[in-house]
């Protein structure tokens, strides 16, 4: 990614929830109060799940708030949003899902050199314990990381 990036909203759970095996960037398509609700930071996708319908992939449930500026030209905060992406992709994606234990799932949303954009994830369900090696793989991490703080203090 380039350095002209603003990060929006990043979905933590997916990361907690799935095995993440390929991301891609999508564009969005957005009504203009829309675009300045998510510019002012006004964007969740916490409960969004994505789906691919006639070929063309749409993200529902993300809740984009009713810019307050926008009187009678604000769209339903929760309607559901077309992604943009390439046939070759959009068809590569709808093969993968097919398969057993694959989901898209909406990881982050972003404004990229001025233009909204949502990162998608192909993912693979966690079962519960390998949530619970995560957890454990982190706090050995985080012992370590103090421990070896306290060592170079002394």
């Amino acid at each position: 990614m380039s350095d002209k990036i603003k990060l929006i909203a990043n979905n933590k759970k997916a990361y907690h929830d799935y095995f993440v095996d390929e991301k891609y960037e999508t564009g969005l398509v957005l009504h203009g109060t829309e675009v300045k609700s998510i510019r002012m930071g006004h964007c969740s996708i916490k409960e969004a799940f994505v789906r691919i319908e006639n070929e063309e992939v749409w993200v529902y449930g993300m809740h984009v708030s009713p810019y307050e500026k926008g009187n009678i030209f604000n769209k339903d905060p929760e309607r559901p949003k077309k992604l943009l992406m390439h046939k070759s992709e959009i068809r590569k994606l709808l093969g993968k899902v097919k398969e057993k234990g694959y989901t898209l799932v909406p990881l982050q949303v972003y404004f990229s050199d001025g233009k909204a954009k949502l990162e998608i994830g192909l993912c693979r369900g966690k079962k519960l314990y390998d949530k619970r090696q995560d957890i454990a793989k982190r706090d050995i991490m985080r012992e370590a990381e103090r421990d070896f703080k306290v060592r170079n203090l002394r």
